[in-house]
């Protein structure tokens, strides 16, 4: 059996193509490059010693996971306290997976009030993948959730890919593994369709989730409250964090 549900994976982006034109989903997959082309200069290696407060917040604000209580509490950090950090994360010794784990482990003692396990695995691998997108990928809790088990992959893989790691750092690993599983599968799904950029397979497993989650919402929810929730294409762009533009630096 092969570990990417392919049958299951079409019929998902069937669904999605039901609901919003191609175009439209290509068009999100550009503005992840320009969100990453933003990270990129924010974040680059010569500029991260001297990094600034403006620049810095506006990485956080294009960041899904980073609002309300959250964002207050990563904004107290003093931004001096952000450099080595994410310099570390970025671009420093070791496994990746290993470099986000501390990276949680510093803003647990950084962070003036506590901060859930998600975001922190959330915004360490926004600043891995679009800061430094060659090398690295995305985890967000909408694609794999350890907590409930729940997300985009574990729609479109089989039950005997094992998405539980023994730690964050391991759940980043093989949540990567995943990934390059279902990259591996985008003519035979269907994504390719989306064009050939870097982030046509985050643009996808979005897709994927807020399908399966307009299916939940629907059986769950009032009629008045299903009415109010956005459209897939703008659903897409929230989790990504690209439902608008963040403003030239």
């Amino acid at each position: 059996m092969h570990p990417v549900d392919t049958e299951t994976a079409r019929e998902l982006m069937r669904q999605a193509l039901d609901a919003v034109d191609v175009a439209e989903l290509a068009a999100v997959a550009v503005d992840l490059d320009d969100k990453s082309a933003q990270f990129v200069r924010a974040l680059e290696p010569a500029g991260l010693p001297t990094l600034d407060r403006a620049p810095l917040e506006a990485v956080l604000a294009r960041v899904f996971a980073v609002r309300g209580k959250a964002r207050d509490a990563l904004q107290a950090i003093p931004v001096a306290a952000w450099r080595d950090p994410i310099a570390n994360l970025l671009d420093g010794p070791g496994d990746p997976g290993d470099r986000l784990q501390g990276f949680a482990g510093w803003l647990d003692g950084a962070s003036p009030a506590a901060l859930p396990d998600n975001l922190k695995a959330d915004l360490g691998s926004e600043l891995l993948r679009f800061g430094r997108p060659d090398a690295h990928w995305l985890w967000s809790r909408w694609m794999w959730d350890p907590r409930t088990r729940t997300g985009s992959l574990p729609l479109l893989t089989s039950a005997g890919l094992d998405l539980r790691g023994s730690s964050l750092g391991d759940t980043y690993r093989r949540v990567g593994r995943a990934i390059a599983l279902v990259e591996g599968q985008r003519s035979e799904v269907g994504f390719d369709r989306l064009g050939q950029g870097r982030f046509t397979t985050e643009v996808f497993l979005a897709a994927v989730y807020v399908v399966y989650a307009y299916t939940v919402l629907k059986l769950r929810m009032t009629r008045e409250f299903n009415k109010v929730m956005p459209e897939l294409p703008e659903f897409c762009r929230r989790l990504l964090g690209v439902h608008r533009r963040a403003p030239a630096r």
